[in-house]
């Protein structure tokens, strides 16, 4: 049975992160790195993007190259999966029967991209965005295709319709909330997308329930509404989420959460002795989202709950606080977001949106709690000091794009 001093399971950033900072933390012990696909750790984002579009190729889509982790003694275990794992034996057993053993554990195995449910969910036809292989295949079958429809309005859905539109093809999104980014964006933002997206020529649809999916000889030809319309469709990607992979844990009796994560305290420890678990699946109390229990589906969290594991494990233990922050890519748009908006109850506006350059702040209480900022650089840097140091400004001051966001600190 092969045994490694941490065991990592998970090779996407989180995973790949947390060797790298073991090795900058001086660990000397061994480390595992346990991934379900074939290939060495990359990032995902460009998946949805650069990848999609043909503008970048897998290679430079690598976190670090084969000689990075030689150099560093991380044992690469790619087409593995675990199952299973048995605490009080300290072993991870995976789904061809191989045991591994750890002395630490570390769990990083993000999510599955969720899937649709409705009848004909087994047809041909249907794609995800989530790994390399989800990627190539699409890319496969674009060139026989023309009407595509994309479940859901979050931002994969919208980064995918944005490629796919500049592609050429007829794109319809279809989204069961009200509005688009309604989980993650106030409505100035929501409104703003959806008209860059229909001026590119998607059809956007907002309150759009499917109800099934219609095909023929096992290929899906349309998307079947609640309200009983017909979407014809060559192809159908689905962005709706996804499923943490914390299956596992739970069955080893790891205390789960609501969000549908496993919960970790401020360390990024499990409730299970020896085990950690970081990235998309972690759920813990987040300062940013004032106190509330969250998951964070970001490369800022994994990468910062990597080093979090990283000085737990080499004994110089340090909580975990960073202040969220994501970004999308869509058209000649780049959408930088810093903080958490939830529970905010005012927004102020920076900048005008028909400029195609604006900033909207989130406050909570009078606090900056959060902005989403499109097209403007200068405030996503200095609006992150503005949460970081809990800035009370006066909203008129926000409003004023003449204002640098830095001079609004308080003293």
């Amino acid at each position: 049975m092969q045994q490694f001093d941490v065991l990592i399971i998970g090779a996407g950033h989180a995973g790949a992160q947390a060797a790298i900072a073991l090795r900058q933390q001086g660990f000397g012990g061994s480390i595992g790195l346990l991934g379900e696909e074939p290939e060495l750790p990359y990032e995902r984002p460009p998946l949805s993007k650069d990848f999609l579009a043909g503008d970048k190729d897998f290679e430079r889509m690598l976190i670090r190259p084969q000689g990075f982790w030689d150099e560093r003694a991380v044992t690469m275990l790619p087409d593995h999966r675990v199952d299973r794992v048995d605490p009080s034996r300290h072993v991870a057993c995976c789904i061809e029967g191989t045991e591994i053993g750890y002395g630490s554990l570390v769990w990083a195995a993000g999510g599955a991209a969720r899937r649709l449910s409705c009848p004909g969910a087994d047809l041909k036809g249907q794609h995800v965005v989530r790994t390399h292989a989800d990627v190539v295949a699409l890319k496969a079958e674009l060139a026989n295709a023309n009407r595509v429809v994309i479940v859901g309005g979050g931002y994969i859905g919208l980064e995918t319709a944005a490629v796919l539109a500049k592609k050429g093809l007829h794109v319809t999104i279809l989204e069961a909330m009200p509005r688009l980014l309604a989980r993650v964006a106030g409505p100035q933002i929501s409104d703003f997308y959806a008209e860059q997206h229909r001026t590119a020529g998607v059809d956007v649809r907002t309150g759009a329930m499917v109800a099934a999916l219609e095909g023929a000889n096992g290929r899906i030809s349309a998307v079947m509404l609640a309200t009983g319309e017909r979407v014809p469709a060559d192809l159908v990607v689905v962005g709706i989420g996804i499923v943490p992979e914390v299956a596992p844990l739970l069955q080893a009796g790891a205390e789960s959460a609501s969000c549908g994560g496993v919960m970790v305290d401020a360390f990024c420890r499990t409730s299970l002795a020896d085990i950690y678990a970081i990235g998309d699946l972690a759920a813990h109390a987040n300062e940013f989202a004032g106190g509330v229990v969250i998951r964070l589906e970001s490369v800022q969290n994994a990468n910062d709950m990597a080093t979090v594991v990283a000085k737990g494990v080499t004994g110089a233990p340090a909580p975990y606080r960073a202040v969220p922050w994501f970004w999308s890519n869509q058209y000649d748009l780049r959408l930088q977001t810093v903080g958490l908006s939830l529970g905010y109850d005012a927004t102020v506006l920076r900048g005008s949106p028909a400029a195609g350059s604006f900033s909207l702040v989130y406050l909570r209480k009078g606090k900056v709690v959060a902005l989403d900022c499109v097209n403007s650089v200068r405030d996503y840097v200095q609006g992150k000091v503005l949460i970081e140091r809990g800035a009370e400004p006066d909203p008129a001051a926000l409003a004023d794009i003449s204002l640098p966001l830095k001079s609004l600190l308080p003293l």
